[in-house]
């Protein structure tokens, strides 16, 4: 059995995944943790995590943490020691609200099991594939390699999955593919993927860049942060709590949630219409200037929890873009499925897809490949 963990702040995130031969197992979250009625500390919701999938009687074969931001060192899964963690821990700067935590996670789970190997698994090694002219910021150079400002990218273990899945789905070899990929959650981001391989995503140095999303604003002229600071009389903290917080969909209505969105604009709110109508802007701006980067262009994916499940999203972001063999049949659209599909019409030269992510399976994968353990069947 493989132990995923996902430690955020003040939550747990766990899943226990059998090697052999299926991708199934037991999965929950703990959340509140250092809150008032949550666990104490991570230390206590590991210990409560543990109990609920009964660890003692568990012959565990590897623990697996997801690591928001590995920078440039880490563009591949890690085996844990004290030189990995001085790293992660070296890397906070660039992701200051995640690789704390991340770190909180490790390390209650080495001192709570040392007798299990533990491997690192990062968000932004897919996009370490990233060609320099996608990746580099138009920065003085000697500056931004001092502070590793450059485009590193995330949600790389879900465009991982679903890019494999999605070759299975058309049943054609990966290397052969280019994809456009949409995760579409309360965090989102784009990926061009040509081959199995990152060529552009829309998530930068943060995963603040980008896509509209539930309370982050994405992509945003550099002077509105001066403006707001120098007009608006707002500290570099507020400005960054507002764009990181109170932004995106929730700044544009007030709901960061888009199933509340959609059924307000479904009822003829205006603030909500126009919170969809940006949203789905952002998205269609993305898959043009995608299309242009990889040339040719095979499938264009939806995933996450949005991705997967409004079907008005979906339809709405490649509206119009007919001439370039881009189409949505409207009933393949509206079905309800839980299963990767083809949504597009039989006669359509580029493939739109729904295919949902599992991002706690293929952490587990590639711990299991790592270490070479027997690798778990995706589910």
């Amino acid at each position: 059995m493989i132990l995923v963990l996902n430690s955020g702040s003040a939550t747990l995130k766990y899943r226990l995944v059998d090697s052999v031969p299926a991708g199934a197992g037991r999965t929950g979250t703990i959340a509140h943790i250092g809150e008032p009625g949550g666990p104490a500390d991570h230390a206590a919701a590991l210990a409560q995590a543990s109990a609920a999938l009964r660890l003692d009687e568990v012959a565990l074969a590897a623990i697996g943490h997801r690591v928001v931001h590995g920078g440039r060192r880490f563009t591949a899964p890690v085996r844990i020691d004290d030189d990995v963690v001085s790293g992660i821990r070296e890397l906070i700067p660039l992701a200051p609200l995640h690789n704390p935590a991340n770190l909180a996670g490790i390390e209650v789970a080495r001192a709570h099991r040392p007798d299990v190997p533990q491997v690192a698994v990062f968000d932004t090694a897919f996009h370490s594939t990233l060609p320099e002219p996608a990746a580099r910021y138009a920065l003085d150079v000697a500056l931004a390699d001092r502070l590793g400002v450059r485009r590193y990218g995330f949600h790389g273990t879900s465009y991982r999955y679903v890019a494999g899945r999605t070759a299975e789905l058309l049943s054609r070899p990966l290397e052969t593919l280019n994809m456009i990929v949409l995760h579409l959650g309360n965090g989102a981001s784009a990926a061009a993927v040509a081959g199995g391989r990152s060529v552009d995503t829309s998530m930068g140095l943060s995963p603040l860049a980008g896509l509209v999303m539930g309370t982050r604003c994405g992509d945003l002229d550099p002077a509105v942060a001066g403006h707001l600071h120098r007009t608006g009389g707002l500290g570099l903290g507020e400005v960054e709590d507002l764009l990181w917080h109170h932004s995106g969909l929730a700044g544009l209505c007030g709901d960061n949630d888009m199933r509340a969105v959609l059924r307000r604009r479904a009822a003829g709110d205006a603030a909500a219409r126009l919170a969809f109508d940006v949203y789905c802007h952002r998205l269609r701006t993305y898959v043009g200037a995608y299309h242009a980067v990889l040339g040719r262009l095979d499938a264009v994916v939806f995933t996450a929890g949005v991705g997967e499940h409004a079907p008005d999203v979906r339809a709405a972001a490649l509206a119009g873009l007919e001439h370039w063999g881009i189409a949505v049949d409207a009933g393949r659209n509206a079905a309800a499925a839980t299963v990767p599909r083809v949504i597009s019409p039989d006669h359509t030269p580029v493939r739109v897809c729904v295919v949902p992510t599992d991002e706690e399976y293929e952490i587990a994968r590639q711990v299991a490949e790592l270490l070479q353990l027997p690798v778990p069947a995706a589910g």
